[in-house]
């Protein structure tokens, strides 16, 4: 893999960047820095920057006529390879921006495709990147064969058309087809990742979802507990400085003691202006978040613009259906502010500033998230007689002990445990 990224960077594509703002953007400005950010993160080196303030966006060319030329001369004098927009584009805007300017045109979604399809390494992320991807490109289709004769048809069938229609027909087909294939082998992988989490949820064990804007610390804080928690060094998750670095949903346990354990999922980050096909084709993967019994929110709280990002990553956990799940708010980095918040430092029950770097910081967020999965555990004494040694090893097992003492009439134990163990076991509670 570095190997690779060392030859990447060596042959770094040259890229303009264009925007258009409509007024509708929050940031315009923001999101253009992020467009680079992107564009590193693809290997390629950002040249220069064009803006334009418009009342709406051109329906023909996404920017005005007359910037299209200033595009067009500002590529050829930086010596651009590509030219990349920061929104998606329409399939007549691409063809029409590419015959005016000559040059590459890349919008914003197929910078994050691009980039989703370089960090994959799983068998289901690549499945998952390669169905959005054809997902885009398939309306994309026309104009792609410019250089190919068309003529006219009546019949609607494949002879009475040209060699462009047969060719873009062609391809349509074979899109069509392998997005059905994708669609089947996603299916097979949810199935038992339901499965999976069926399984989980029998055991009772807290599912913990770390969710938030792409690199904002949810994998440094992911082997923050593997460290603190002695786990084996290969259960490490990739840690890069770098947007989309992980792809993958990684699931540890974390073994805190005292039968306090719980899963911690590091899942995808998010972007501003994510792409619909690329949440559509990660959903099964994103079924981690539905199902946590707890979110923990992590956020750069270095970034001058951590408030939307916080924005951004509530409204995409809203169309996953996780708005209700209660939440921690990971205040990250707080050792790069130069504000005087302390760290780490809780603030409340659900809000806490740390760095995910320092192991203090780590113990305290532990703590955090055991107080909130293990709230509905209660402490209850039970008698159980000794014909019925199978209940004791349960509880062993699966909970907290506080104490454990033989009696006459059988074996006496207080524990922590769960509400439900309670109801089941209730005809031993003394």
């Amino acid at each position: 893999m570095e190997k690779q990224e060392k030859n990447q960077m060596q042959e770094m594509e040259k890229v303009l960047l264009v925007g258009a703002d409509d007024g509708s953007e929050k940031d315009f400005d923001r999101s253009m820095e992020e467009l680079a950010d992107l564009a590193r993160a693809c290997f390629m080196e950002p040249v220069g920057v064009i803006t334009q303030k418009l009342e709406t966006i051109n329906k023909g060319l996404y920017i005005g006529a007359g910037k299209v030329q200033e595009v067009k001369e500002a590529a050829e004098l930086l010596m651009a390879d590509v030219v990349i927009f920061d929104d998606a584009l329409t399939p007549s805007q691409i063809r029409n921006l590419q015959k005016e300017i000559g040059k590459p045109i890349l919008d914003r979604t197929t910078l994050i495709l691009d980039i989703f399809e370089t960090r994959a390494r799983t068998r289901e992320a690549k499945l998952q990147v390669e169905s959005a991807r054809l997902k885009y490109l398939l309306p994309r289709l026309v104009g792609m064969h410019e250089a190919l004769t068309r003529q006219g048809g009546t019949s609607g069938s494949m002879s009475s058309r040209g060699a462009g229609e047969k060719k873009l027909e062609l391809d349509r087909r074979r899109i069509e087809h392998r997005i059905s294939e994708l669609s089947g082998e996603l299916k097979e992988i949810s199935k038992e990742r339901q499965i999976q989490r069926k399984k989980r949820h029998e055991s009772r064990i807290p599912l913990v979802a770390l969710v938030g804007y792409t690199n904002a610390g949810k994998s440094t804080i992911m082997n923050g507990m593997i460290d603190k928690y002695k786990l084996d060094e290969e259960k490490k998750v990739l840690e890069e400085d770098m947007l989309f670095a992980t792809l993958d949903t990684t699931v540890r346990r974390i073994c805190t003691g005292n039968n306090r354990d719980f899963l911690l999922s590091d899942t995808v980050g998010f972007i501003h202006k994510l792409p619909h096909d690329l949440v559509e084709a990660f959903h099964s993967t994103l079924e981690e978040i539905e199902s946590a019994d707890l979110l923990v929110h992590v956020v750069d709280y270095s970034d001058p613009f951590y408030l939307e990002q916080m924005h951004t990553t509530r409204q995409t956990l809203s169309e996953l259906h996780a708005g209700e799940i209660p939440v921690i708010t990971v205040l990250n980095k707080a050792d790069k502010c130069e504000s005087e918040v302390s760290f780490p430092k809780a603030a409340g029950e659900d809000k806490i500033y740390l760095s995910a770097r320092e192991e203090t910081s780590i113990c305290m967020l532990a703590d955090m998230i055991l107080d909130k999965v293990y709230a509905d555990y209660r402490t209850e004494t039970f008698l159980i007689p000794y014909s019925q040694g199978s209940v004791v090893s349960y509880f062993m097992e699966n909970t907290h002990i506080i104490s454990k003492e033989y009696k006459e009439k059988g074996t006496c134990i207080t524990v922590k445990c769960h509400r439900a163990d309670v109801e089941k076991y209730g005809e031993y509670l003394v």
